[in-house]
């Protein structure tokens, strides 16, 4: 996750008193972990949903999965995870609120003090359903709006989804629970992110997540209306002078983008372009960042047990809470994803490898990678930073994001000497 508001933020104490600003460390999801701590965890409960979006990473639908973790099994795997000093849990689906004990696990993960977020779609709450939320504590509720009105419900595929998720962002606003709205752009949906930025404003909302459309799940099947790249830059060109101004102003709104690590270094050139006293500064503070985290400060168990190195490599298990603690699984380096996720440099060829930025960006997404061209180390084809911008030499060969194939090559996930 790119913390675009942290940044300007330091940015207009900068500006304002002269000097840069020195690094705070922060605890739990809301910054910089703290050292020897285990990673943020999102805990896919549930795979049920009552929706079946098109970029949905699970391939959720309306019916039982066989297999779930039971109560007692998830409140194990969460002494686990306390011992092993998780800041926080994301407690997502599916739809996590359409699972029976949603509200004992909350209870107990609060129990333990650890940052409990939710990541639902909003159609499920009501006025009640929202009081109970607020009720148990959850520090944090991200509801997903892919668009406006129609826009959401083509996206979600059910004709009243953005009515629904509205209201509910409306009942916990109400009762003073941190809300976020959660936005994945594609081809589809690009042309509403200036109304969801102002339906932001208007509804008085905390946060915003922007989300790159990653390949899994139905995202990978759909990537081939992934937004091209120009389209991507006039989008973070917006979030950058949307946080900026925010920043200027005192406020405290939180603006974030995920799923693509090339957002940093994209900043760095916004910084050179507009601040450039203080890009020398940022590209410090963007290195210490380091970009991608996935395998290493971000952790994703699924609703059966499967540990991933994060939400977008469902296809890939590292190993199961059901016969190994998380603990164990996430150390494990025997595994070659894993070491390759956790080498610092990663081991990460071609156009990404060469790029200037490398240590930023730390070789951005590699689940777009594998999922393109079948190698988890090629360059990720969904950067969207031109060959010059990076200084890598020219090349008519970059990888393209094609349209999906059940019938990709697939390459054995062997770190490089390089």
């Amino acid at each position: 996750m790119f913390r675009i508001s942290h940044f300007m933020h330091e940015l207009a104490q900068a500006e304002a008193t002269g000097a840069y600003p020195a690094p705070k460390r922060r605890g739990g999801e809301g910054g910089a972990l703290r050292p020897h701590t285990g990673p943020v965890v999102i805990w896919n409960l549930i795979r049920r949903c009552n929706l079946t979006c098109k970029h949905c990473y699970a391939f959720s639908a309306d019916h039982d999965y066989p297999g779930e973790l039971s109560t007692q099994q998830v409140f194990d795997v969460m002494d686990d995870l306390h011992a092993f000093k998780v800041p926080a849990l994301i407690l997502s689906g599916g739809e996590p609120l359409l699972r029976p004990d949603i509200f004992e696990v909350a209870e107990r993960a609060k129990q333990l003090k650890f940052y409990v977020g939710l990541s639902t779609n909003g159609t499920l709450i009501d006025e009640p359903l929202a009081r109970r939320i607020h009720d148990h504590g959850f520090d944090y509720v991200g509801i997903s709006l892919d668009g406006i009105g129609a826009t959401h419900d083509k996206f979600r595929r059910l004709e009243g989804a953005f009515d629904r998720s509205l209201a509910a962002v409306r009942h916990l606003q109400k009762l003073g629970t941190k809300v976020g709205l959660r936005f994945t752009m594609t081809e589809l949906n690009a042309f509403d992110l200036p109304k969801l930025l102002q339906l932001m404003k208007d509804e008085g909302v905390d946060k915003f997540y922007f989300s790159h459309l990653n390949y899994a799940g139905r995202g990978n099947i759909h990537r081939g209306k992934d937004a091209r790249h120009l389209a991507t830059r006039q989008a973070l060109d917006l979030l950058y002078e949307t946080a900026w101004a925010d920043a200027q102003a005192g406020g405290n709104h939180e603006y974030v983008t995920g799923n693509n690590d090339a957002d940093g270094v994209y900043l760095l050139q916004w910084v050179e372009q507009r601040l450039p006293r203080w890009a020398d500064d940022v590209r410090q503070r963007l290195t210490a960042w380091g970009g991608n985290s996935s395998g290493v400060n971000i952790a994703n168990i699924d609703n059966v047990g499967d540990v991933h190195p994060d939400t977008m490599w469902w296809h890939y298990s590292l190993g199961n809470v059901k016969a190994r603690p998380f603990s164990d699984i996430w150390h494990d380096t025997s595994d070659p994803l894993m070491a390759g996720l956790k080498a610092r440099p990663r081991p990460v060829t071609g156009r990404c490898g060469a790029c200037q930025y490398f240590a930023i960006c730390g070789g951005n997404t590699r689940v777009r990678a594998q999922q393109v061209t079948g190698d988890a180390w090629a360059e990720d084809p969904g950067c969207y930073l031109t060959d010059e911008e990076i200084g890598v030499e020219s090349s008519d060969e970059r990888v393209e994001t094609t349209a999906f194939s059940s019938k990709r090559r697939v390459i054995e996930l062997v770190p490089t000497d390089s």
